[in-house]
């Protein structure tokens, strides 16, 4: 506001300087009014130009608006308050009120009223022609815009500041929000990596530790049974070890934009752990371009975008062994144009007819949920169905990638 100010001075000084000049007397009086001239001019130059940097400057010194405000009243007696140099003079408590507030308004419209006032006396003609001389009224018509000026002025300075505020305030409920967001993702996040591996190893700790506690109280006790149980307890005890080093170690991960992961390859492997570890018939077939005999290279992907693909697959394997009673369980993964591709389905009883995940959600069975959620949070789309399949289960994951994939042309020695 005060740079345009300023620039508004700067037009009417240029319109009003050769009028002064020329109305001024000859020799010290012409110097002085050359003088004031420059000095107005650069003066309003310079603050219109560089107004982050001398405004400050301004605002601590009054002194230095009084200075500008005599030699605008030298220019002022000389050019004639007829002349555009009265505009300028209405600036000046315009300025005062947006720098200094309603003080230095007041006083800055008293001093400029008092200058227009002595100007129109000063320059009254004593032998006035056949025309009417200017009345009372005209005389008084620049000072009062003087004080509306002002009164405009500290206006704007209050908006302003109470604009500014309310700014501040609205920033600082959006950091806040942000915060809260940000915290809510992360325990969201949180639950469902625990929900997915740690808590599930847990739970069939539990069960087994269960098993192990009857077997131990009956009548007649199974040596071999109860070793078996007590294996089974320590084995999962290590697997829920391992998940959870495992969990912290993609966590870490997750800082080192130079690590990828090969999806492809660790989906196979996880395939053939499910397979050892539940006894059912678990297959994993490459698709798309993988399925050729052409070697084919993956867009590099993040691992924390892998992460999120392998856990879905790995929770949609053990979705199917506890829930589904399936006879088999067929991987597919492979990239299909721009896509990469991730289809887990079982031949079991499939999804209770209109499941929708705010039913589950209110259940209680996030596991459906939370692959949702993973697929969002990496940009992917999730379908959650029979597909193409009279019974069972499909949860395909598609992944729009950045790149397509490349293929490599095969060793010539092989």
């Amino acid at each position: 506001m005060c740079r345009q100010v300023f620039g508004f001075r700067l037009a009417m000084i240029a319109l009003a300087a050769p009028s002064a000049l020329l109305n001024a007397n000859p020799g010290l009086g012409a110097r002085l009014v050359g003088a004031a001239v420059v000095v107005t001019f650069m003066g309003s130059y310079v603050l219109f130009r560089d107004w982050e940097r001398f405004g400050p400057l301004l605002l601590r010194h009054p002194s230095l608006l009084a200075l500008d405000t005599l030699f605008g009243a030298l220019l002022l007696v000389s050019a004639g308050p007829d002349t555009t140099l009265a505009y300028v003079s209405v600036c000046t408590p315009l300025l005062a009120g947006l720098v200094y507030g309603w003080r230095g308004a007041a006083v800055f419209a008293s001093l400029q009223s008092l200058i227009l006032l002595l100007a129109h006396t000063a320059l009254r003609d004593p032998h006035p022609g056949p025309g009417p001389s200017p009345g009372p009224a005209e005389s008084l018509l620049l000072p009062g815009l003087c004080v509306i000026a002002g009164a405009v002025g500290s206006s704007l300075r209050n908006l302003m500041l109470r604009f500014g505020a309310a700014t501040r305030a609205l920033t600082a409920v959006r950091a806040r929000l942000a915060v809260a967001e940000a915290v809510s993702a992360e325990r969201a996040r949180l639950a469902r990596e625990l929900h997915d591996s740690v808590a599930k190893t847990l739970h069939g700790v539990a069960l087994a530790a269960d098993g192990l506690a009857g077997s131990a109280g009956a009548d007649r006790m199974d040596p071999a049974l109860v070793r078996q149980q007590a294996e089974l307890i320590a084995r999962s005890a290590r697997r829920a070890a391992a998940e959870s080093r495992a969990l912290l170690t993609d966590l870490r991960r997750e800082a080192d934009p130079a690590h990828t992961t090969d999806v492809l390859t660790e989906l196979a492997a996880r395939t053939r752990d499910f397979a050892a570890r539940t006894g059912l018939r678990a297959t994993y077939h490459p698709t798309g371009a993988a399925a050729t005999s052409v070697p084919v290279s993956l867009p590099p992907v993040p691992p924390a975008v892998a992460r999120q693909l392998l856990t879905i697959a790995s929770e949609a394997m053990e979705n199917a062994h506890r829930h589904g009673s399936p006879t088999r369980v067929e991987v597919r993964a492979g990239v299909h144009g721009g896509l990469l591709r991730i289809s887990v389905y079982d031949d079991g009883r499939g999804l209770p007819p209109d499941t929708t995940l705010e039913q589950l959600r209110r259940s209680g069975h996030f596991g459906l949920v939370g692959m949702v959620e993973r697929a969002t949070s990496v940009g992917a789309r999730i379908h959650i169905g029979r597909g193409g399949h009279p019974k069972g289960t499909e949860v395909r994951v598609e992944l729009p990638l950045a790149a397509p994939p490349t293929t490599t042309a095969p060793d010539a020695t092989a």
